[in-house]
């Protein structure tokens, strides 16, 4: 599937090359339900201080499946006003889930390895290195499960939210990720499985953006949302060489 690119050509120029990818962790790289796993921990920890009972699992899932949906709701917001009684608590919400937040053995998707040798195959045949680097909204562990699962090897740029201080969807973040790997917007492409933090920031700076559509991406994309990215893939498995043309068909636009 491929979307028409909402910062496509920005800053872009003739014969451009592919110089770095970035990826999100959560969703392309390991599975999102490790984050679910860890919100809810939190969520029931506070409504146990606040004297309630765990929270309710089905209720969970819709309000999860609505801002999966939507690509742009406040899921913290919409979790604590549900189940802790105001959106204000959403940043106490926020504190206690990154005390349970972690990526255990057995999570990390089949096709991750595969695609990262595939990268480095792609910059041999370019002859020329290809920068590669993980830009997520994750806590400092997840380089620990990075290591532990094989990936870290192929990491150039950690540009972890916890470990570098910016936070998706904030541009500086991107910047950061951009300025470490000595690269202009329209030399990298970002790959991501959310609209509103992965793929929106990343074009309007004038990156590629590639949309993986699993964990909290939406089950059923609509015609509207598969054209913000330049494109939209179910895994990265084949992924990786099509990036280098990806990055091509921008500069010459």
């Amino acid at each position: 599937m491929t979307g028409a690119g909402a910062g496509a050509g920005v800053g872009a120029g003739a014969g451009a090359r592919l110089r770095a990818v970035f990826c999100d962790v959560g969703g392309p790289i390991y599975d999102d339900e490790n984050f679910v796993a860890a919100v809810l921990t939190a969520l029931d920890e506070l409504r146990a201080a606040d004297g309630l009972g765990p929270a309710d699992r089905g209720a969970f899932r819709v309000l999860y499946d609505r801002s999966r949906a939507a690509q742009g709701v406040s899921l913290r917001g919409a979790l604590a006003e549900e189940f802790l009684g105001s959106a204000s608590r959403r940043g106490e919400l926020h504190e206690r889930t990154r005390e349970h937040w972690f990526h255990p053995p057995g999570t990390l998707y089949d096709d991750v390895l595969p695609f990262f040798r595939s990268l480095r195959e792609v910059a041999e045949s370019l002859g020329s290195p290809v920068a590669v680097g993980v830009l997520a909204n994750q806590e400092a562990p997840v380089v620990e499960a990075l290591e532990r699962d094989g990936v870290a090897p192929y990491i150039d740029v950690w540009g972890v939210s916890a470990i570098v201080g910016y936070e998706k969807p904030s541009p500086e973040l991107f910047r950061w990720a951009l300025d470490a790997a000595g690269v202009q917007p329209h030399e990298a492409v970002h790959i991501g499985n959310r609209l509103d933090t992965d793929v929106r920031p990343a074009a309007a700076l004038g990156l590629g953006t590639v949309w993986v559509l699993r964990g909290e991406a939406p089950d059923e994309p609509t015609a509207e949302q598969l054209a913000e990215p330049d494109i939209a893939v179910p895994g990265l498995e084949g992924l990786a060489p099509r990036l280098e043309s990806l990055v091509a068909s921008r500069g010459a636009a």
